[in-house]
């Protein structure tokens, strides 16, 4: 039986899913669910994230976070830890980048989020670094705490309602025979969302992700308690406003409904939200093309194009561009870092 099949017969006995119901069916479901049976990244995936792109991007993240780790006393034991670390790219070129760092290694505990047993297989081969595994926020150990997220919260389901007068009729995937279809639940108060009748008309449509506070929240609090500090890269906005749901299919845009468990779906993340449930300090939200200029990846650009030739050159030229420019990836993706009140954010940030 297909994923379709299961979500038809589910919609049948139960009634219309709600959009976040129908995602963490698509994304998770022990048999089909997309990130459950594939490597979704890279050319012969579905989709190509930054550090896929260049190394550039970990070895910045890398070198961000431990100075914030020097900056905050380098203590002798912390946990290094990456939310969906994918095939495991970054976190080594995290680890390569901070080799170097005296003491950085000997105190790191890496920590990975991954709920893929397909991906957790590749990041073993990929991380040359003893792994630890958790599965919720929760778990991870009293200690300070330095995390990246990079794309991340834009794949934990959302929920959408459309504003109709005082109240709001929430967006559910139902059924026309055999076919997968949007429709819309009846109008009814939502307290949560009080204040955005302050922002909307009749029709607009906003995003919830109802999964996202409790996250940002134990990111927050560990790092209150213990320090730290994390850095959040995702494409998204200031408060959310429009339908923003995609799904996308060996590198193209497709129909969400289309094809269920076959492709990626996500959403984009309201940063309004998530510094609203931060208990920490956190930074301004900056595009991802400033925070690495501030870096200085221009500067290790150059380093690495003096050994490049040809192909390779201009391949890295493009690396370069896509990860920066205001027209590719430099204003569409935004990055937030969090960081006990008493200290400055990561480097490449400001308060």
């Amino acid at each position: 039986m297909s994923l379709k099949d299961i979500i038809v017969r589910r919609i049948r006995h139960d009634g219309p899913l709600s959009v976040a119901d129908y995602m963490a069916t698509c994304l998770l479901h022990p048999e089909h669910g997309y990130y459950s049976t594939r490597d979704p990244f890279g050319t012969d995936g579905d989709f190509t994230t930054a550090p896929e792109i260049s190394q550039m991007f970990g070895e910045l993240i890398g070198l961000s976070l431990a100075q914030s780790w020097l900056d905050q006393g380098a203590p002798d034991r912390f946990t290094l830890a990456e939310l969906g670390p994918g095939r495991g790219t970054m976190m080594a070129d995290v680890l390569r980048a901070t080799a170097k760092v005296p003491g950085f290694h000997a105190a790191a505990q890496v920590t990975l989020f991954e709920a893929s047993s397909t991906l957790r297989r590749i990041q073993s081969d990929t991380i040359v670094h003893p792994l630890t595994y958790l599965e919720d926020i929760a778990d991870l150990p009293q200690l300070p705490l330095f995390l990246v997220a990079n794309e991340f919260f834009d794949a934990l389901p959302i929920r959408q309602f459309v504003r109709d007068g005082a109240g709001w009729r929430e967006r559910q995937v139902g059924i026309d025979g055999e076919i997968l279809q949007f429709g819309l639940g009846p109008n009814l108060p939502q307290p949560a969302l009080s204040h955005r009748l302050e922002d909307t008309k009749d029709g607009d449509m906003i995003e919830d992700c109802p999964g996202a506070a409790p996250i940002i929240d134990g990111i927050g609090t560990r790092i209150t308690r213990h320090g730290g500090a994390a850095i959040v890269i995702d494409y998204g906005d200031w408060r959310s406003l429009g339908d923003t749901l995609q799904a996308l299919q060996n590198h193209a845009p497709t129909d969400p409904l289309q094809c269920p468990g076959g492709a990626d779906l996500t959403a984009h993340v309201d940063f309004e939200a998530l510094c609203a449930a931060v208990p920490c300090a956190h930074s301004k939200v900056t595009p991802q093309g400033v925070f690495l200029e501030r870096l200085g990846i221009t500067q290790r650009a150059q380093s690495l194009a003096a050994s490049l030739r040809n192909t390779a050159l201009d391949a890295h030229i493009d690396a370069h561009r896509r990860l920066t420019h205001p027209d590719e990836m430099g204003n569409l993706f935004k990055v937030l870092g969090l960081f006990p009140k008493q200290h400055a954010p990561p480097a490449g940030l400001e308060p």
